[in-house]
């Protein structure tokens, strides 16, 4: 039997949820609440093993939740059950310890469904946030090959660019004139596929 803890600040929400849980013959929802607060304090009782959490909770968020609940239950999985799909909140909350992350317009079976598959072993994720978790990668990937078609020299360049020094303070570093610093930032601009300073350092710090 999945024990099955629910945060969620929608009574309706929580309910049904509750109620496709309970209905499910290898499922079992031990304990529901509408706040991160509430959650921090019961569920240690409870020790649940899946955790469906809403993102968008009166007071603490439900990511700053996960966060807690990881350092207080290790072992608890968590599954975030939400209307946001931007990469931000999604990235997010997989850094604050969540193992899934799936769209509250899925169904009620679909959700019961991410909850048999965590406990497997697999990582639910909505198919609309599995693409941008992909694309997310892809783009490191590429950001992290462009860099690489850099000289040591240009690296050199572009990293004082991204530690915000000016033209004349990256000559003066460099030993070199700043028509040079300016003929390196154009082929640097043009490997990176950017057009000003801003984007060049977004580039550099963008795979760290």
């Amino acid at each position: 039997m999945i024990e099955v803890a629910i945060v969620e600040d929608s009574q309706a929400t929580r309910e049904g949820l509750e109620t496709i849980i309970n209905l499910s013959p290898d499922c079992r929802c031990v304990c529901a609440v509408d706040t991160a607060e509430e959650a921090l304090r019961m569920f240690p009782k409870h020790r649940p093993a899946v955790v469906l959490m809403d993102i968008q909770l009166p007071g603490r968020s439900g990511i700053e939740c996960v966060a807690q609940l990881k350092r207080l239950l290790p072992k608890v999985m968590v599954i975030m059950v939400t209307v946001y799909e931007d990469p931000d909140r999604i990235f997010s909350a997989l850094r604050a310890g969540a193992s899934g992350y799936i769209l509250k317009r899925a169904s009620l079976d679909q959700v019961v469904a991410a909850i048999r598959d965590l406990q497997q072993g697999a990582v639910p994720m909505s198919g609309e946030i599995a693409r941008k978790v992909i694309a997310y990668f892809q783009n490191q990937t590429s950001t992290v090959n462009e860099l690489e078609e850099l000289s040591l020299r240009e690296r050199g360049v572009l990293e004082l660019v991204a530690h915000g020094f000016a033209n004349k303070e990256i000559a003066e570093r460099l030993g070199v004139t700043i028509e040079a610093v300016r003929w390196h930032l154009k082929h640097i601009y043009h490997k990176l596929h950017v057009h000003s300073r801003t984007e060049a350092a977004l580039k550099f710090h963008s795979p760290k």
